[in-house]
């Protein structure tokens, strides 16, 4: 067996925290990891967006999938998807 190494994301393991957002005028909370919170809001200050507006967007891409995933899940998803295609 072979030991890889590898070193701990930027900032360090952390657990989630829940923060509170309006989407189409309704509160909703959000739990994310902190990394995933950053990387939500430098994609939204790229695209000039609050980041509610990009929540949104990502929410209404999220129902037109044929089995949804709950919100956090496809912002983690969409977070990830968007750092790769940047490494690419």
């Amino acid at each position: 067996m072979t030991i890889r190494e590898i070193s701990p994301p930027l900032g360090g393991f952390a657990g989630p925290i829940k923060r509170s957002i309006t989407i189409a005028g309704h509160e909703t909370s959000i739990t994310l990891e902190p990394i995933f919170w950053r990387a939500l809001e430098q994609a939204a200050k790229v695209r000039a967006l609050p980041l509610s507006a990009l929540v949104a967007e990502i929410d209404a891409l999220r129902i037109l999938a044929a089995d949804p995933p709950n919100l956090a899940s496809a912002i983690r998803t969409w977070t990830l998807s968007e750092a790769i295609n940047q490494s690419s």
